[in-house]
């Protein structure tokens, strides 16, 4: 069993203890001990054979025990029978926005209420407003949680697809008779969630019913959706469609093009070839004769109408094609041009790893820095820093950063946005920092008017570096509070304010759409991982992706500078406010 399987595991019991009623303080070591699991550099199956694991910091005997089992027997009988004590229908109300434990067993004792389906109906009946806890508000934010839910019920967060398909292409491209074979769809072109995973593959006539047999027999399918010599569908383990098409190679490249494509793309490209006589297909480029124009890989396509090739990020009909027509695509940011990871936690606050673990592993990835932001005081539920532990975690920076020749540490802070704008440390505090990246934690629910002003008046305060997660949202489970993105852009822009492309696949907030438009403002992004473990540091090469999308160069993204020009950057901040 994996160990992100086994933090997951650990994570449900928690929830599970808590939907019982358990002591918080039991549910909350469940809930660390995942954190600690999640943030382990050592093999999880070596430390349980040693008897290591129960010496780690955060991992009690009980919870030794309990992975211990896990590893060794891929089950845990606790586990099971704590799941088996609620109605499975529960752990989906807890994919609701806003519906907590609490909640969700008040209603489960109350009302009997066991599944989303039946929560949604008691919202439709007006039974959940006279409810103790709930009212009126509050049964309406049920009803568009579950509307959300429904929206977004067949898709899947980008990296989880991402690894999926990554194994998929590896089988197929194993297979005898496979010539070439790419992933493309909404994954080639790193759409934050995608519907499900399309490949397409090149073989010769004669190979290519052994190659579907392949397909549907050797990459583990939990079923088979269909079976055909040119096409097949499988939905995989993880419950995710997979697509498999093969074709002659001479038609790799056009398929590989029009299944990359979005469809506002593609009947853009279409229409170009229209203008010039031509017809443009999945099987080919056409001239008026019938005859196919020869393409050895898609650059070839491109070129047929005098365009640059468009990297597949950026096929979504915004500009890309007369772009290209003009050579003025622009050379758009590659994971090697970036030089630091900014915006992590530590152990200090919520993280899962000590700052020494989180400065080595980013070295190791090569990277000359790492920004340091554990939270600030008022997030308690994430053991957020007092002024004096501020003070104390910057001391052991400034000792480990005279250990290092090669690498820097910045010192910095999550700081909340309070509801009115102000910050949670004072300037004094924040004054002492090389760096201050600023988020709203609290209070989500907010007209645009409310965001927006509470965001705009934060960034005016001169100490302020970057903005962090700008909306808040939560991928696949809340939307982000709204913003008047002209006005949050203008004053960034106004204030010398850094905007984050928050690089956690569960959020990439800024959201792609909206970077051209910052750009235009002047504002600079940065792409951080908002790691809470080693591991998550990885994250940043996610938010590398979404920066393409969004039409961004190296110049503009902040963490592409090296050590030296970012400590003049946050040098000539501090010294604005002086």
């Amino acid at each position: 069993m994996e160990k992100s399987q086994i933090a997951n595991i650990l994570e449900e019991i928690g929830y599970l203890l808590e939907l019982k009623g358990e002591n918080p303080f039991k549910t909350r070591a469940y809930e660390n001990g995942a954190r600690v699991v999640k943030g382990l550099s050592q093999d999880l199956a070596d430390l349980v054979a040693s008897g290591e694991i129960s010496k780690i910091k955060g991992i009690g005997s009980a919870l030794a025990d309990k992975i211990t089992e896990l590893v060794q027997t891929g089950r845990l009988e606790y586990y099971e029978k704590l799941k088996s004590a609620f109605p499975d229908g529960l752990l989906e109300m807890a994919k609701v926005p806003g519906m907590g434990p609490k909640k969700i067993r008040k209603l489960y004792e109350e009302e009997g209420i066991t599944s989303i389906d039946a929560l949604e109906k008691a919202c439709q009946e007006n039974r959940i407003a006279g409810i103790e806890g709930f009212g009126s508000k509050t049964q309406t934010k049920i009803l568009e949680g579950i509307a959300f839910i429904r929206q977004h019920s067949n898709r899947h967060l980008y990296h989880q697809a991402y690894h999926v398909a990554e194994k998929l292409l590896d089988t197929i491209r194993s297979c005898s008779g496979v010539i070439r074979a790419e992933v493309t769809g909404s994954l080639r072109r790193c759409k934050e969630t995608v519907k499900d995973i399309d490949i397409v593959a090149s073989a010769a006539s004669e190979d290519r019913e052994g190659i579907m047999t392949f397909f549907t027999t050797q990459t583990a399918p939990k079923s088979i959706i269909s079976k055909g010599e040119t096409k097949s569908s499988i939905i995989t383990g993880g419950g995710m469609q997979a697509d498999l098409r093969i074709v002659a190679d001479d038609e790799f490249p056009y398929i590989l093009h029009h299944f990359t494509g979005s469809k506002e793309h593609n009947t853009a490209m279409r229409g170009l070839a229209k203008k010039r006589g031509l017809k443009m297909s999945e099987y080919g480029l056409f001239r008026e004769n019938g005859e196919r124009i020869d393409c050895a890989d898609e650059t070839d396509i491109f070129s047929v109408f005098d365009m640059a090739f468009v990297p597949p990020e950026l096929r979504e009909d915004l500009g890309e094609i007369e772009a290209a027509q003009s050579d003025k695509l622009p050379h758009l940011i590659c994971p090697d041009d970036l030089r630091g990871i900014l915006h992590a936690h530590t152990t200090y606050s919520d993280g899962a790893n000590t700052l020494r673990e989180m400065a080595e592993a980013c070295r190791t990835m090569g990277m000359q820095y790492l920004g340091i932001s554990d939270h600030s005081k008022i997030v308690v539920y994430a053991n957020g820093l007092s002024a004096d532990r501020l003070k104390k975690q910057g001391d052991e920076i400034r000792a480990l950063n005279d250990e290092y020749s090669d690498f820097r540490i910045f010192h910095g802070t999550e700081c909340d946005i309070m509801l009115d704008g102000t910050l949670d440390f004072s300037d004094d505090v924040l004054a002492e920092l090389d760096f201050v990246v600023i988020s709203v934690h609290q209070k989500l629910a907010m007209s645009q008017k409310e965001a927006t002003d509470r965001i705009v008046k934060a960034m005016q305060n001169p100490h302020v570096t970057i903005l962090g997660h700008p909306t808040g949202r939560i991928l696949l489970e809340r939307e982000g509070y709204p913003l008047d993105y002209d006005k949050i852009f203008a004053a960034a822009g106004e204030n010398n304010v850094v905007i984050e492309i928050n690089a956690s696949p569960y959020r990439f907030d800024l959201d792609w759409r909206y970077l051209r438009q910052a750009k235009e403002y002047g504002v600079k992004l940065s792409i951080n991982p908002d790691a809470h473990s080693t591991d998550g540091l990885a994250d940043i090469y996610w938010g590398v992706g979404i920066a393409r999308k969004g039409w961004l160069q190296a110049a503009d993204v902040l963490n592409t500078m090296d050590v030296g020009d970012i400590a003049n950057f946050f040098r000539g901040i501090k010294a604005s406010t002086s």
